[in-house]
């Protein structure tokens, strides 16, 4: 009989989470030296509108551990129009984090 695997980790629905990396030589802060950095590319076709960020999850032991923090954001105006959609996502040789934004056709650094 088939049985569904439960993830470790829910990033919510039609966040079109497409980029992962791993805090590993990041000088972002104590706060974000073990863990995952997630670009959540965002929804075109729900509202609310989901995503549209990066985020933080932390990690204890390998584990995801704790609830997610946002990161970076910005992407939506207020009334609801993408000025950017966060997609590949890296960590730089100086620990900053690189961000690819496909409709702001840029590339995003995040340091300290």
């Amino acid at each position: 009989m088939a049985k569904a695997i439960s993830p470790d980790y829910a990033v919510g629905a039609h966040t079109g989470s497409l980029g992962l990396t791993f805090s590993t030589g990041a000088k972002l802060g104590e706060g974000l030296s073990h863990g995952a950095f997630v670009s959540q590319h965002g929804s075109w076709n729900r509202k609310p509108l989901s995503g549209y960020r990066v985020i933080f999850i932390p990690f204890n032991n390998d584990t995801p551990s704790g609830a997610p923090r946002e990161l970076l954001s910005g992407f939506l105006t207020e009334d609801g129009k993408a000025q950017g959609r966060p997609v590949g996502i890296a960590v730089d040789k100086r620990g900053g984090l690189l961000v690819a934004d496909d409709v702001g056709n840029a590339v995003w650094r995040v340091a300290q």
